[in-house]
């Protein structure tokens, strides 16, 4: 119905910008009304969102006309960017920025590099950075999961873990529980995300790259691996982020540091 007020182009984006903007708000209304306020950071998510992602396709034509270089920098600054983000969910957690970023770059970093130099991602600007980019977006949310699950499992067990260091149990063997449980709970999104592929969603990568008269089947394979990779490299940037944190739990006398956050 908007494309009939609107003609194509930015006005309609925005017009479509703006009814999901909408839907959003009404939901999150509703949540007020159940006495769960989300107001403020759902506004100032969609808000950024909106601006970012605007930023950035703007940027993107400028570096599709760049040297190849620029691409390693972009994927870099995205980097960091998650970190950023991530650690901002993981407050009360010694050190979070660092952890966040050595298991982002990592797990994402060892993917993107290995699959391009084996020729499974295309290492041309216009597919590295968009491909990439869902490696490490995948990474940042894996990270922020396994960083909350664990700090949540830690101090929700303080006095078990504290009795356990006083009989003289190793810290890395009292917490092992707690890492498998936090590394299990941040894979669960994208193993059931391979598990629907196909069934319950149909990704953009794989409709987009039909649309543009690639093999249906070819299109499907392909997405696969695409799934398939941001699985290996949330795998890799779970077990990184929790082996840091569980590193930073314990001061050097192996006593309990990570507490609960006050109020």
């Amino acid at each position: 119905m908007l494309d009939q007020f609107f003609e194509e182009g930015v006005a309609l984006g925005l017009a479509q910008a703006g009814a999901v903007s909408v839907l959003v708000l009404a939901t999150v209304l509703v949540a007020r009304r159940q006495g769960i306020h989300l107001e403020r950071e759902s506004s100032v998510a969609m808000v950024r969102g909106l601006v970012q992602i605007v930023v950035v396709g703007s940027v993107l034509v400028l570096l599709l006309r760049g040297p190849q270089w620029t691409s390693v920098l972009v994927l870099a600054g995205m980097m960091i960017a998650g970190a950023t983000i991530a650690a901002r969910r993981a407050r009360g957690i010694p050190g979070a920025f660092s952890i966040s970023l050595y298991g982002i770059a990592f797990g994402s970093g060892v993917v993107i590099a290995g699959m391009t130099f084996l020729g499974v991602i295309e290492a041309g600007i216009s597919f590295l950075v968009p491909v990439g980019s869902m490696v490490i977006a995948s990474a940042m949310r894996t990270s922020s999961l396994a960083l909350d699950r664990f700090h949540s499992e830690v101090t929700g067990h303080t006095g078990e873990v504290e009795t356990k260091l006083s009989l003289g149990v190793a810290p890395a063997a009292v917490v092992s529980p707690y890492v498998e449980t936090a590394v299990t709970a941040s894979l669960i999104p994208h193993i059931d995300s391979l598990s629907s592929l196909g069934i319950v969603w149909i990704p953009g990568l794989m409709a987009g790259m039909v649309l543009a008269g690639t093999d249906p089947v070819y299109a499907a394979v392909y997405q696969f691996a695409v799934i398939a990779m941001i699985l290996g490299a949330s795998g890799l940037t779970s077990l990184v982020t929790t082996l840091l944190i569980r590193q930073r739990a314990f001061s050097a006398a192996e006593q309990l540091v990570l507490r609960a956050e006050a109020g």
